[in-house]
């Protein structure tokens, strides 16, 4: 269906008054090596003055790569972030020299489900559990260093996976350097920024005043929902959805093919905002009938 959408409330999310664009914003984060996630949060939490962010899918200290940290009630869209499928590049050391086409035909058997047992420095319960591996391609080999790129289900260890490897290949083998290079819809081409690119472009901003300076870090919190299947509502929904009422088929403008009952979806307003994270109650058929 179609309707006209009343601007005098709410506006395109890159639209939004600066004091809304931070406090619905989020940041692509490049991590170093060395602090945890915490602390690396707590910092950018005081750099920017703010009383509240979180990050989507914690790092080891040692771990690089994309860190997506939300700022004041963005914090809403990490849950989706956690749940979003995750990229790595991996060095892993093998503990023996072994043939490439070795390598690569052990690195295949890993596509799919696989079983895994957290580590034992890990923030969960050691239980056996399944991941899913959408893919994992060799880069590199150089005398007992691989090189290669996983793309992987959240929840999925990688330090534990080069362990397994070296296993299957009967060899041995422990992970020695780690990058994040997606997690969900963002990758390092999304405007990525490190420590040192906030702290300049946030003292430009504050000195200048100038609202491109701080849109060049911040993105709006939509960016993290790209994945996910989405509904549009109507205008007269967006309150009583806000208020904790359920979705019912009238509210409806659009919805995407292929949503399942039970599935993770996000609901927009017609402008493009985010409404709220929800679960659907019918697949998209049954809601079209």
């Amino acid at each position: 269906a179609e309707e006209e959408t009343d601007y005098t409330y709410g506006c395109k999310p890159e639209d939004r008054p600066i004091s809304d664009y931070i406090r619905f914003g989020l940041i692509n984060l490049d991590k170093p090596a060395g602090p945890s996630s915490h602390e690396v949060t707590a910092w950018l939490k005081r750099m920017l003055n703010l009383k509240e962010a979180g990050h989507g899918g914690t790092l080891d200290p040692k771990v690089t790569g994309i860190l997506p940290i939300a700022l004041l009630d963005a914090t809403k869209v990490i849950q989706a972030l956690l749940l979003s499928g995750k990229e790595y590049i991996c060095v892993t050391r093998l503990h023996k020299q072994t043939p490439e086409n070795h390598v690569k035909a052990v690195l295949e058997e890993f596509q799919g489900l696989i079983y895994q047992r957290p580590p034992l420095r890990s923030s969960v319960k050691r239980r056996l559990r399944t991941r899913k591996i959408y893919h994992i391609d060799l880069l590199e080999i150089q005398d007992k260093n691989i090189l290669f790129q996983v793309g992987c289900e959240a929840g999925t260890y990688i330090r534990k996976l080069s362990y397994d490897i070296g296993e299957a290949l009967g060899c041995g083998a422990h992970m020695q350097e780690l990058r994040r290079t997606r997690a969900g819809p963002l990758t390092e081409q999304d405007s990525l920024v490190t420590l040192h690119d906030v702290s300049y472009m946030w003292t430009s901003w504050q000195q200048k005043n100038d609202p491109e300076s701080l849109k060049k870090f911040i993105k709006p919190m939509e960016t993290a929902l790209k994945l996910l299947p989405k509904i549009v509502i109507r205008d007269s929904a967006v309150d009583a959805i806000c208020h904790g009422a359920n979705l019912a088929a009238p509210g409806i403008l659009s919805l995407e093919t292929k949503i399942a009952t039970n599935d993770s979806v996000v609901l927009f307003t017609q402008k493009g905002e985010a409404v709220a994270l929800a679960k659907a109650l019918k697949s998209t058929e049954e809601i079209q009938k």
